[in-house]
């Protein structure tokens, strides 16, 4: 018999609260337990990318983070990137304008490690993207349009639109 614990979070703005297994991950809880199937899980080694969610900001591998660690936080997946009236997030305007995506499994993790980063660094440059994305893996687009979609949203976060 497996332990079990309640947790409220707030998932993209919205107050969540569940009673869950203590050993199921983010990722498991987000994308079962919510219903919020952006969130992609690959590796299940923290390796590839494609399960980062924000976690009070930051950038976290959602597959190697339990959910009970996350009682009490604020998380964003790639569906809470865009705002409350549906309006995109600049990343995600920018990889659909730059073709920054081919199959997508990558693109919610790349999002949401972009988010933060650029938020961080706002006057990142292409070096600095690219060690950024460093750790997502993705195996359709070779990068180089991911990176042109990173500036381009560098640039427009910056100037405020």
């Amino acid at each position: 018999m497996s332990e079990k614990r309640r947790i409220s979070l707030t998932v993209n703005g919205k107050a969540v609260e569940r009673e869950v297994e203590t050993r199921t991950h983010l990722a498991d809880f987000l994308r079962h337990e919510i219903g919020l199937t952006g969130t992609h899980v690959g590796c299940e080694h923290g390796v590839c990318g494609a399960c980062t969610v924000l976690v009070d900001g930051a950038a976290v591998r959602s597959c190697l983070m339990l959910a009970v660690q996350a009682d009490g936080a604020a998380v964003t997946t790639v569906e809470g990137l865009a705002r409350p009236d549906g309006t995109l997030h600049p990343l995600q305007t920018a990889f659909w304008e730059h073709h920054g995506l081919q199959c997508g499994f990558c693109t919610p993790g790349m999002l949401t490690s972009l988010a933060a980063y650029l938020e961080a660094h706002p006057n990142a440059d292409e070096p600095d993207i690219r060690r950024a994305i460093s750790g997502n893996i993705c195996r359709c687009t070779g990068y180089q349009n991911i990176v042109a979609a990173a500036l381009d949203a560098a640039r427009v976060m910056r100037e405020g639109r």
